[in-house]
């Protein structure tokens, strides 16, 4: 049995720039992922046994991005019981509005969490706090992690409120 936590999968080589972001979020907070390339349509044999194998391997959540027609995340939640989390990848017909319907209108019984077009940063995040919620020690990174995130945020309201929008802009 494999110790990857979370699989990432794409439809296609040309979604892997954007679905990078979610690898090194998970490398950021040390967690175990396995990356590769089935097409929901294309190779919809490869597809099924990815997504009948992942517990069987040991995952815990599974990513998928998709750009287009973005049947992927739904045809795997269709096949296991581990959480998918769907990236609509933006495409050049309609800006990724076909892949956001695609991945967030599933019909009742096939569950699909899913981010904002290209928003493979947060499908990435929403794995920590899944995984989080059965591991302290990932629990605390993530509390760490948003603390610095609200610290940061703070540090530049003061910094915008000291020094006024147009100075503020042009120290950017």
């Amino acid at each position: 049995m494999k110790n990857i936590k979370v699989g990432i999968v794409m439809g296609s080589d040309s979604d892997l720039e954007v679905m990078l972001e979610v690898g090194s979020i998970l490398e950021f907070f040390g967690v175990s992922y396995e990356m590769t390339v089935a097409s929901a349509h294309r190779a919809p044999l490869l597809v099924h046994k990815y997504a009948t194998s992942a517990l069987n391997n040991g995952m815990k959540v599974i990513i998928a991005g998709a750009g287009g027609a973005a049947h992927l995340a739904g045809v795997i939640a269709s096949f296991t019981p581990i959480p998918v989390i769907g990236v609509p990848i933006k495409s050049k017909t309609l800006d990724g509005l076909d892949s956001l319907l695609s991945v967030v209108q599933m019909p009742p019984g096939i569950p699909v969490a899913t981010v904002g077009i290209n928003a493979a940063k947060n499908a990435g995040l929403l794995a920590i706090e899944i995984l989080a919620t059965c591991d302290k020690n990932l629990e605390k990174k993530l509390v760490e992690y948003k603390k610095k995130m609200h610290d940061e945020i703070k540090v530049k309201g003061e910094k915008l409120q000291k020094l006024g929008a147009k100075k503020y802009l042009s120290q950017k």
